[in-house]
């Protein structure tokens, strides 16, 4: 399984370090390719010493987003056929959320993947999405289905989408 949490977990040392937590001996090929994926590739080509720059301890030295991509990395890299993202692109600009959702998409057909968010871009290309209200499962359904049939979740994408009014009679 791998998991990536909204707040992320970085060690001191290297940034190639950090994503081999996810596969030990995980080839500079397979690292490149989870960054490329997790669209931490091209900010760490440009730190000083790119995969060899020093981190410091939690990863103080880098953006919220930029900590969340190498998480992102580091279990992409592990390739498991289990998948759980756990609100891990909040810190990330739309652009490369957009992207590593693209990503997935494309290259990561093997996996389950669970993503737990309350960003309606971050599920909405999801073959299920489940809506919860107060702890209790409201409904259930893909992206139009629930459009359709859920004042909770159409609610919610009005408000972040920003539409006043949306028919789906």
């Amino acid at each position: 399984i791998g998991m990536v949490m909204q707040n992320t977990i970085l060690f001191s040392g290297t940034v190639k370090d950090n994503i081999l937590y996810g596969k030990h001996n995980a080839s500079n090929e397979e690292i490149t390719q989870a960054s490329i994926f997790a669209q931490a590739h091209d900010f760490v080509n440009n730190l000083p010493g790119g995969y060899d720059a020093e981190l410091k301890q939690r990863g103080i030295n880098l953006s919220g987003g930029q900590k969340q991509r190498l998480s992102i990395a580091r279990a992409l890299v592990r390739k498991p056929p289990i998948l759980i993202f756990d609100d891990s692109t909040s810190a990330v600009d739309a652009k490369s959320e957009s992207l590593i959702q693209k990503a997935l998409h494309e290259n990561i057909k093997e996996s389950t993947l669970f993503i737990v968010s309350q960003k309606i871009s971050s599920i909405v290309d999801a073959d299920k999405i489940i809506v919860l209200d107060k702890g209790m499962i409201a409904a259930i359904g893909n992206h139009e289905e629930l459009l359709q049939r859920s004042d909770i979740y159409r609610d919610i994408y009005q408000s972040q989408i920003g539409k006043e009014e949306v028919s789906y009679a």
